[in-house]
């Protein structure tokens, strides 16, 4: 089986993205949407890779518009948006699928790794977990449920993490200092 390393995504301007090309590094994949309630996750996103992106941490955001349709926007108007709000300056790759038919094959093997587990505790699990019955009822196995999904991979390409966008960001932040 193919692992971490064997996938490449395309870019937000359409060139190839190798994962090989990020042996070494600490990795967070992450779908993206500009009109979700956890679009504000781009700002903790944002001062991790300030933080940490010397220290060897890359960030994949992959904007996907497969949950309430939170996403319509281009590459470009989508690029610009997270920019002009949450002065981004992380990479954006293509919009694309994470789910489906046409997911990513990166995303078949990511889930592959680390299947959903909840939402955990709290209101916001409670209204997500509520959403996702009513409009991802085909939602399966490792399947991703909502926007800000995120994966964390080590640096030698082993995925050792899945966060739920109800997950604390602090917690993400523990896990990838972890990792540096």
């Amino acid at each position: 089986m193919a692992g971490f390393y064997d996938y490449s995504i395309l870019s937000a301007k359409g060139e190839e993205v190798k994962m090989a090309d990020l042996k070494g590094k600490v990795v967070m994949v992450v779908n993206t949407a500009t009109g979700c309630g956890f679009t504000p996750q781009y700002e903790p996103i944002e001062q991790m890779y300030r933080d940490y992106h010397e220290k060897g941490l890359e960030i994949l955001d992959i904007p996907c518009n497969q949950f309430g349709q939170q996403a319509p926007g281009t590459d470009e108007e989508i690029h610009e948006f997270c920019t002009l709000h949450y002065n981004t300056t992380f990479p954006q790759m293509k919009k694309s699928d994470v789910n489906g038919a046409n997911e990513l094959p990166l995303y078949t093997f990511l889930k592959s790794e680390k299947t959903f587990e909840g939402f955990g505790k709290g209101i916001a699990a409670v209204g997500l977990n509520l959403a996702v019955k009513k409009m991802n009822k085909d939602a399966k196995g490792g399947d991703i449920r909502w926007n800000f999904t995120k994966f964390i991979i080590d640096r030698e390409g082993n995925v050792v993490a899945r966060f739920e966008p109800t997950a604390d960001m602090k917690a993400v932040e523990e896990c990838v200092k972890s990792l540096l």
